[in-house]
C-alpha cells in the first residue's frame, strides 16, 4: 500500500528557523546547500533574515529533488493579506495563512510557528531571537526532532540548554540522516 502523498512530503520536509533580521550567511548557506545536496524540502517562516539567507543557498544549489517552502503570516490589520515583505524571494511554494502572531506571541495559536514545526519531520535552529525560541518551544511540546546550529554557543544562549546542540555542518548531517531515512 502507498503512503499517502502528504506523509512522504512531510517526512523529506525540514524546517529551518532563525533571525528574521540577521541572515547568520555562514551558517545558513552550509544549510542551504546541505538541505538541496539531500534532496529534501526545505520550510521556513518565509520572511528575511536567516529564512532568505537559507532559501537563497538552498534554491541557488544544485538538487534534483525538493522545493523552498515559505508559511506566509497574514498582516495584522488585514488576514487576507500577507505581512509585508513576505514571503522572500527565493520562497518557490508561498503557503497563505490567516495568522499575524510571531516573535513574543509565537506559541500563541495564531501564530504560523506551530505549521513551521508540525509541517516539518525535523527542525534546525539558528541563531535567532524570541520567534526562534518560541519555535523550539513548539517543537519540544509536539515532540519534533529539533538540533541547534551554532559555533558560537553565545549566539544561542537564550535557547532552551535541553536541546541538543551542533558546532559543524556535519554534526547537522548526522541529525538528519537517520530521521530521513524513516
Amino acid at each position: 500500500m502507498l503512503a499517502p502523498m502528504a506523509t512522504i512530503l512531510a517526512s523529506r520536509t525540514v524546517g529551518v528557523l532563525g533571525s528574521g533580521s540577521d541572515e547568520h550567511p555562514e551558517l545558513a548557506h552550509d544549510i542551504g546547500i546541505l538541505l538541496a545536496r539531500l534532496g529534501v524540502n526545505l520550510l521556513t517562516g518565509a520572511g528575511r533574515g536567516v529564512m532568505t539567507s537559507v532559501s537563497r543557498a538552498f534554491t541557488r544549489s544544485p538538487r534534483t529533488s525538493g522545493i523552498s517552502i515559505g508559511i506566509v503570516p497574514s498582516s495584522p490589520e488585514d488576514p487576507a493579506r500577507p505581512k509585508k515583505g513576505y514571503p522572500n524571494d527565493f520562497v518557490e511554494l508561498p503557503i497563505f495563512t490567516h495568522l499575524p502572531k510571531s516573535g513574543e506571541v509565537g506559541t500563541d495559536d495564531l501564530s504560523r510557528n506551530h505549521i513551521n514545526v508540525l509541517s516539518s519531520c525535523a527542525l534546525i535552529a539558528l541563531p535567532g531571537g524570541a520567534g526562534t525560541a518560541s519555535e523550539i518551544e513548539l517543537a519540544v511540546r509536539y515532540g519534533k526532532p529539533v538540533i541547534v546550529y551554532a559555533p558560537d554557543e553565545r549566539l544561542v544562549s537564550a535557547f532552551p540548554k535541553d536541546v541538543p546542540r551542533a558546532a559543524t555542518i556535519q554534526e547537522i548531517e548526522e541529525f538528519l540522516r537517520p530521521l530521513l531515512e524513516r
